[in-house]
């Protein structure tokens, strides 16, 4: 049965979904912040998420993405493919936090990946482009033995420019903004939403209700639930 916020998502002509780490765990991604994330289990992450980390132990710091961030195994799920669906009929653009490239496999267009992504690889010494399976193999670049490095953006980094332009580009069309798997708390992602276009609206999809400073409506339900529920034609 189509709910309301069903409909106002399929009724909408410039959507932008603004999503997290909950939008993969149901691909058997593990988030950051709940109860078994990765900042619960790995109290250091934050650390060795960071530039000076890579800096100061470069073998380290691949062996602990390595181990706790690759998941190539991954599928992408109905959320991401019904989103996907939604920005290849030119309805929806996404802005993600995640960086395991599964919008990308989902074939997303208007895919604005704030955070990077894990399998866009290049070295550190002369800036060539590797394919992320011989970085999974080796840290180091065969060629000039340069380190090797994911393209996302790390504790004590900027985010890229051209990123922050087309995400802001994304919400200043929008007619409706939908947050999704994400308790929002994470700057400066959280305050993309600032740039919205006037009279936009605003709806928030997670299991977990959120306290945001402005209006919204809040849908708590399973965001697997919900887009196994919007039907396309």
């Amino acid at each position: 049965m189509t709910t309301q916020a069903q409909q106002t998502v399929l009724a909408a002509k410039h959507i932008v979904f603004m999503t997290g780490a909950g939008v993969s765990t149901p691909s058997g991604i593990p988030d950051y912040r709940s109860k078994n994330g990765l900042y619960t289990g790995h109290h250091n992450a934050e650390y060795y998420l960071s530039h000076a980390y890579l800096e100061s132990d470069p073998i380290g710091f691949y062996h602990y993405l390595k181990e706790n961030l690759y998941h190539p195994e991954a599928k992408p799920n109905v959320i991401h493919e019904k989103m996907a669906a939604l920005t290849q009929r030119g309805q929806a653009g996404v802005i993600t936090q995640n960086i395991d490239n599964l919008y990308q496999v989902a074939k997303t267009k208007n895919l604005v990946e704030f955070h990077g992504n894990l399998y866009q690889v290049y070295c550190t010494q002369c800036g060539q482009v590797v394919p992320w399976a011989d970085y999974l193999k080796s840290p180091y670049h065969t060629t000039d033995h340069g380190y090797l490095r994911p393209n996302v953006v790390l504790y004590d980094e900027g985010i890229n420019q051209q990123n922050v332009d087309r995400a802001l580009a994304l919400l200043r069309q929008a007619d409706l903004v939908v947050i999704c798997g994400t308790s929002f708390r994470v700057y400066p992602f959280a305050g993309l939403i600032d740039y919205r276009a006037t009279g936009a609206q605003v709806m928030a999809i997670n299991e977990e209700p959120l306290q945001l400073p402005f209006d919204f409506e809040m849908v708590q339900t399973n965001a697997v639930k919900f887009f196994e529920g919007l039907t396309l034609t």
